[in-house]
């Protein structure tokens, strides 16, 4: 007579949003008992919060360009991409009957452009492979042996056979990702970055009449430059200052600038699309009887919003044309200040990444892995988020399975 199977190892899954329920998937496929807790009502509020204006879901970009994106932890999340690259990404999406398309940018997106159809479709496939979702549920801690999570029914101890924390980083912290999790891991022995806004908007000191006048408008299609690194795309005026995919696109840098010296310089080049000879050719046409305004927006391609923009610069716009082609294609701007992590996209800091192995386990909580945001990375919106954060679920899954795998046999 033979010996019955063992039971199924359990694993918990704390945090619902992509790289929780990627992991979660991953696990459930390969035959694990999942349990995933999420402390809100509901689950991936903050994904659905990303979709509302279009679900970036990954870029179309060579992969050595892409992966170039993740700054100093391009070594570490390169392998992450490995294992779940932008092709998996899209043939998962496709394979939840969500078809995608590349837009004009590069990014790929869901043709259904939000982000509701697709979790939908990924809870029915987690509940099809049997993982249990546990809403209101909220980690706390460790104690006598397990891990205690408040529930609507009292604190509950959990002493699963291992664990995923995916509970994001600090920003939006309405949706869920407060990074209350922080001190119970330091007290752990687990070092922890402090967290930064990343992907979030800039202070400028706008006069009172031009942010009344132009707060919500668009600056596009602009070009903006900063420390050398050079961005296409649009940004956005605020009564604050300035926001949008450009300025994401070099926040982390900015960031870090003021942070150092209290202020960082931008340039904007508001028509990148001409160069500064053939913009000169056409400010030379006579102005006639238009005023500054309009023969600027006719000769020089300028928007209302743009033209306010260079009237904001200190000193009068200069006469000549091939001076006034200059300051339109490079108008300097001074950031004085970063928003904070509530109005911030995404977040730096978080789990060292030299705190975790390569299956992305804590070293001083064995047992015990990481994904997602709650690790210190950080990259620009355009799709790099959202891959990434998937990636690292699939990792942490696969060290999981590993790792369960060498426990069973000692």
């Amino acid at each position: 007579m033979t010996d019955p199977a063992p039971p199924p190892s359990t694993v918990h899954v704390i945090g619902a949003g992509p790289a929780g329920l990627m992991a979660a998937e991953r696990l459930a496929r390969a035959g694990v008992s999942v349990v995933v807790h999420d402390a809100m009502p509901s689950v991936g509020r903050k994904l659905l919060m990303a979709g509302r204006g279009g679900l970036n879901l990954t870029h179309s970009e060579g992969i050595e360009a892409f992966t170039a994106r993740y700054r100093e932890a391009v070594g570490p999340v390169g392998t992450w991409l490995e294992q779940f690259s932008p092709t998996h990404l899209i043939g998962w999406a496709e394979g939840l009957g969500q078809p995608v398309f590349t837009g004009s940018s590069g990014r790929v997106f869901p043709r259904a452009m939000k982000a509701s159809p697709l979790l939908r479709a990924w809870l029915g496939r987690l509940a099809e492979l049997g993982v249990e979702v546990r809403t209101r549920s909220r980690w706390i801690g460790r104690g006598d042996g397990g891990f205690v999570f408040a529930t609507p029914d009292g604190e509950r101890i959990e002493r699963p056979d291992a664990v995923v924390l995916a509970l994001g980083g600090a920003s939006w912290p309405r949706l869920g990702s407060d990074g209350a999790w922080r001190e119970g891991l330091i007290a752990d022995g687990v070092e922890v970055a402090e967290f930064r806004p990343s992907n979030g908007g800039f202070d400028v000191a706008w006069t009172e009449i031009f942010a009344e006048r132009f707060a919500g408008q668009p600056l596009k299609p602009i070009a903006l430059t900063h420390d050398g690194e050079t961005v296409r795309g649009e940004a956005m005026i605020t009564r604050y200052g300035l926001e949008g995919g450009a300025v994401y696109a070099l926040s982390a840098g900015l960031r870090d600038a003021i942070e150092r010296d209290g202020t960082a310089s931008v340039v904007i080049d508001l028509r990148p699309d001409l160069s500064e000879e053939a913009l000169a050719q056409r400010l030379a046409k006579p102005r006639g009887k238009d005023s500054v305004t309009n023969w600027l927006r006719k000769a020089g391609g300028l928007s209302p919003v743009a033209v306010g923009l260079l009237r904001e610069i200190p000193g009068d716009l200069p006469l000549g044309t091939e001076k006034l082609a200059k300051r339109i294609k490079a108008v300097r701007l001074t950031l004085t200040g970063v928003q904070g992590l509530a109005r911030a996209i995404s977040s730096a800091g978080g789990v060292r990444l030299d705190q975790i192995d390569d299956g992305l386990m804590l070293k001083a909580l064995p047992g015990v892995f990481v994904a997602g945001e709650m690790l210190d990375w950080e990259a620009p919106t355009g799709g790099y988020l959202l891959q990434a954060t998937m990636a690292s679920g699939v990792v942490a899954a696969d060290g999981v399975l590993a790792w369960l795998a060498r426990t069973r046999s000692d």
